[in-house]
């Protein structure tokens, strides 16, 4: 088994600063918006929806721009009333079928280092499922990024009894579309990161996002902080 995603992951050299990864999801259905995100200053971590059009493009643009590509696989919620979009991950859909879907999912682009859970709520806290899914992203050399959409996440205990290298979200940026609140979760990532060495944060393409995110990754350098992508705070 080799580790396939070490191929496209953006590399950095930690130099002691404390690390920032600042993850994009839900990428690839807003055109604009996401080409917004893709100019942002970099290396960010950017993960496609699944059933996004012209998937080949935007992640070779975003790619070219210097950030990172990871893939946003759509799971079951708790909520029913929330819809997840085509090819969710359901529980209760066997071994075969899981396996399936899944790789509807995972074949849809490539040069990725890995997936992260785009709702899953339901999906997440699941061990038997997550085992299934973990030993697919085993056998393709790929990582996982846990988004923790529920606090009975199983997704570390899978990953790790099954070797899968991994990561855990650590602050939600933006989910309130907020100003005030947007500033404060950038404020706690710089605290997070300062007091365990990294942070990692997940956003989405929205305007008041993009519009206060960017100053801030601008002024991260000067500010003491390192910003990588997610690959260079797997397993920590």
């Amino acid at each position: 088994w080799t580790k396939k995603w070490e191929k496209y992951a953006v590399p950095v050299k930690p130099d002691g600063r404390p690390m920032i990864a600042i993850v994009f999801d839900d990428l690839g259905l807003d055109k604009s918006r996401t080409q917004q995100a893709i100019d942002l200053p970099g290396p960010l971590t950017m993960s496609f929806l699944t059933y996004a059009n012209h998937l080949k493009d935007q992640t070779r643009a975003a790619r070219k721009a210097g950030h990172e590509i990871w893939m946003h696989v759509p799971m079951e919620p708790i909520k029913t009333t929330i819809d997840p979009g085509p090819k969710v991950l359901l529980t209760g859909s066997g071994p075969v079928e899981l396996t399936n879907t899944l790789t509807w999912n995972l074949d849809r682009f490539d040069g990725y280092v890995g997936i992260n859970n785009h709702m899953g709520s339901r999906f997440t806290a699941n061990l038997a499922e997550m085992h299934i899914v973990m030993e697919e992203l085993k056998r393709r050399g790929l990582a996982f990024l846990d988004s923790v959409t529920s606090n009975r996440s199983q997704a570390r205990l899978a990953a790790t009894t099954t070797g899968v290298d991994f990561a855990t979200r650590n602050v939600f940026i933006d989910h309130q579309d907020d100003i005030v609140v947007i500033n404060q979760q950038l404020s706690k990532i710089e605290m997070l990161a300062r007091n365990q060495g990294y942070a990692i944060a997940i956003g989405h393409p929205r305007e008041k996002t993009l519009k206060i995110i960017k100053p801030w990754l601008e002024a991260l350098h000067e500010r003491g902080f390192l910003l990588v992508p997610v690959s260079a705070v797997l397993n920590r």
